[in-house]
């Protein structure tokens, strides 16, 4: 049985390391219990590209590797199988860790009064930063003016409720 639809699990390999991750995640479900020889094969990539990604996946706990001993060459190969119960929990975990940045950030910015001097290239600076250089950009000498940040703050925390909410389901 050839799976052809984009799983869950193909889109989140993708989203990982891109099209070369959405091959091997293809080629798993289309073969299961495969070396990385007969994915490489089937997907037409390097077998170190193919190692890549078979590691990193693995490395998620997105597929299981199983050593058995090649019966032609009698040395051990890994067959790889794509677990695609764990991907719901991945991407569960994902957004915890994405929400938790959120909230650091927004606690940031809340904490914090911003100050920029309006050439690009310069950098925002904190209230302790431009007070230091007498509210004058270190870089340009321009006077650095308070930067009003309260749609940002709206912003994150728009998102962080969003999160919360599709995290509590």
């Amino acid at each position: 049985m050839k799976i052809e639809y984009e799983d869950t699990f193909v889109k989140v390999a993708g989203l990982i390391g891109g099209p070369d991750y959405v091959r091997v995640a293809r080629a798993l479900l289309n073969n299961e219990n495969a070396t990385d020889e007969e994915i490489a094969s089937a997907t037409g990539l390097k077998i170190k590209t193919v190692r890549k990604s078979l590691y990193d996946l693995f490395g998620r706990s997105l597929i299981t590797g199983v050593r058995v001993r090649d019966p032609k060459r009698g040395w051990f190969v890994y067959r790889w199988k794509a677990q695609r119960d764990q991907t719901d929990g991945f991407i569960q975990t994902q957004k915890k860790k994405i929400l938790k940045r959120l909230l650091q950030r927004l606690e940031y910015e809340e904490a914090h009064e911003f100050y920029y001097c309006g050439t690009q290239t310069c950098v925002t600076r904190t209230f302790e930063e431009s007070m230091e250089s007498f509210f004058r950009c270190p870089t340009c000498q321009k006077p650095l003016n308070r930067i009003d940040n309260a749609d940002l703050k709206a912003a994150l925390r728009w998102k962080i409720k969003q999160l919360e909410e599709d995290i509590s389901k």
